[in-house]
């Protein structure tokens, strides 16, 4: 069981010290560390967890981990694993918020956050392509992404809602389909 923990916090850590952007950047590493390198959940099973991760409050990278850690290792498991997810963050945030209130002004810290934030950028549309190939597998899908677009961006329409709504239109299809079916 140590062993286990010490393996969610140190993997948790590990991504949690090289996830820049938030918590859709961290797919990608969470895809090559959780799935392919431990096997601890397929890619299907990672989406689901990323999926409840974003829509609970907090913060997704915090509660992908927390929920990985205890599907894996029970209560101890999530415990383990959200550390690992923060550490370094509180880490570097610490470090960086001191230095960086002494630089601010400088025009080439300007510049250099100005470059990161189009990196980000670039590392956020990654994520949501290959997020939108995995999910958008049919009408009702892709049907449902095109309505979360227009509510969001003409109607700001909040995300606990679309959430919601995505989930009763997901099980109504479901079952819609179940019943041709038979």
């Amino acid at each position: 069981m140590v062993k286990k923990l010490l393996s969610l916090f140190l993997t948790f850590a590990k991504i949690g010290s090289i996830t820049f952007g938030g918590g859709l950047t961290m797919l990608p590493l969470l895809t090559r560390e959780i799935v392919q390198k431990k096997k601890w959940a397929t890619e299907e099973e990672l989406l689901d967890y990323y999926a409840v991760g974003q829509c609970t409050p907090g913060i997704i990278a915090v509660n992908t981990a927390t929920f990985i850690g205890c599907y894996q290792a029970g209560v101890l498991g999530g415990i383990f694993a959200t550390l690992g997810m923060v550490t370094p963050s509180v880490i570097i945030i610490t470090v960086v918020a001191s230095i960086l209130q002494n630089f601010m002004d400088y025009p080439i810290v300007a510049s250099a956050l100005t470059g990161i934030n189009a990196i980000v950028c670039a590392l956020l549309a990654h994520t949501v392509i290959t997020l939108g190939k995995k999910s958008l597998v049919n009408l009702v899908s892709v049907v449902l992404f095109i309505i979360g677009l227009v509510a969001c961006f003409v109607f700001d329409i909040t995300p606990i809602l679309l959430v919601i709504f995505g989930g009763i239109v997901g099980i109504i299809s479901t079952k819609i389909k179940e019943g041709k079916t038979k």
